[in-house]
């Protein structure tokens, strides 16, 4: 295949012409979260000629997934997503190199993914991860794209560029200096996919102009629009947290889900010690599960679902001859109604399923 023939559209563009494309094709860009957001990125960088491109995510397609990932098919379900897109790209981008890690990106192995790239970019729908990414960016010069949804909103902004006055214009933390608790994903909250697809482009957007050198990236600032009113405002930003204290706090936190980390152990029950218990005939009268999270893929069956913004302790008729198990997706919004349902009642034997549903294997 001819490359000025496949570029001929990109490269008519007066501000891209040869030389931009030619900048485009040597430079790598590392796309953590290969999802809503992280898919249609990769698809978009590798056909705009990306030379380079690392997908990093650790999860399997789920026929949930498709309605906004439009990127994979049904024949995908329950395939590794970094492998799957990878593939995918390999059949219509011929001049990208691309490659995959099939597995979480955490302390350990963050600064080891970013070092090589030119550009990383958040496609994750983890905030302790987002954070990760922000202090590892910080820490090793690395410009970020950042990305985020909230039902109808979306929210833009690319983080640490080199300013020409040899600074670093703002991070993450400038915007939101502190991790915040119990907001919801996309898996929770809902969203809709036109709203994701808009996000993930504004992010592909971000990456061009940042690799071409063209037009103004969104830097000091956090773009935040509104699908259901098509509106959108640009929030200033200023670098006041700087690599000295982001240094620091890199070394003290886990970067673990805050939900997870203050779990109280005495309130779970293990993937395996469930399969034992519901394996057990004897033991499982004794169970009543509670899914707190609607049209979850199970792999058994639950007595009641009660979608966890519903969860009201006090309207639940209780048997306390019971143990109640509150099952969810990965553990976090189970383990709130677990919380609530010990509140009101102490005495009753309430356990949170370990990891949620993507844990019981």
């Amino acid at each position: 295949m001819d490359k000025n023939q496949l570029f001929k559209r990109q490269t008519t563009l007066q501000e891209i012409g040869e030389v931009g494309q030619q900048k485009l094709q040597n430079a790598s860009v590392l796309v953590v979260g290969c999802g809503g957001l992280g898919s249609p990125i990769a698809v978009y960088l590798a056909a705009s000629g990306v030379g380079k491109i690392h997908l990093v995510d650790f999860d399997t397609v789920d026929v949930t997934n498709l309605h906004r990932q439009v990127f994979y098919s049904l024949e995908d379900v329950d395939k590794p997503k970094a492998a799957v897109l990878s593939a995918f790209i390999k059949k219509r981008a011929p001049f990208t190199e691309v490659s995959f890690t099939n597995k979480p990106i955490t302390k350990e192995n963050v600064f080891e993914l970013i070092e090589n790239v030119n550009i990383v970019v958040d496609g994750t729908d983890s905030l302790p991860t987002k954070y990760l990414l922000n202090d590892a960016c910080v820490i090793k010069k690395k410009p970020l794209v950042y990305g985020s949804l909230y039902k109808f909103d979306g929210y833009v902004a690319t983080f640490n560029v080199l300013q020409k006055d040899g600074s670093y214009s703002a991070n993450l933390r400038d915007a939101f200096p502190e991790m915040a608790k119990d907001i919801p994903n996309c898996e929770e909250a809902g969203t809709l996919n036109a709203i994701v697809g808009m996000i993930a482009t504004a992010q592909v957007n971000e990456v061009l102009k940042i690799i071409t050198g063209i037009g103004k990236p969104l830097t000091n600032e956090l773009l935040i629009y509104n699908s259901l009113q098509n509106t959108q405002l640009k929030m200033k930003l200023k670098s006041t947290v700087l690599k000295e204290k982001i240094a620091k706090l890199f070394k003290v936190q886990t970067y673990v889900d805050v939900a997870c980390a203050g779990q109280n152990p005495d309130w779970q029950i293990s993937p395996s010690a469930l399969k034992r218990r519901l394996s057990s005939g004897e033991q499982s009268k004794n169970l009543e599960i509670i899914a707190v999270l609607e049209k979850l893929k199970l792999p058994f069956e639950v007595h009641q679902t009660i979608h966890i913004n519903k969860f009201d302790a006090k309207k639940i008729e209780v048997d306390f001859n019971k143990t109640y198990v509150m099952v969810c997706q990965r553990g976090f919004n189970s383990y709130r109604a677990t919380e609530k349902l010990k509140k009101k009642y102490p005495d009753l034997k309430v356990l949170n399923l370990t990891g949620g549903i993507s844990s019981y294997k």
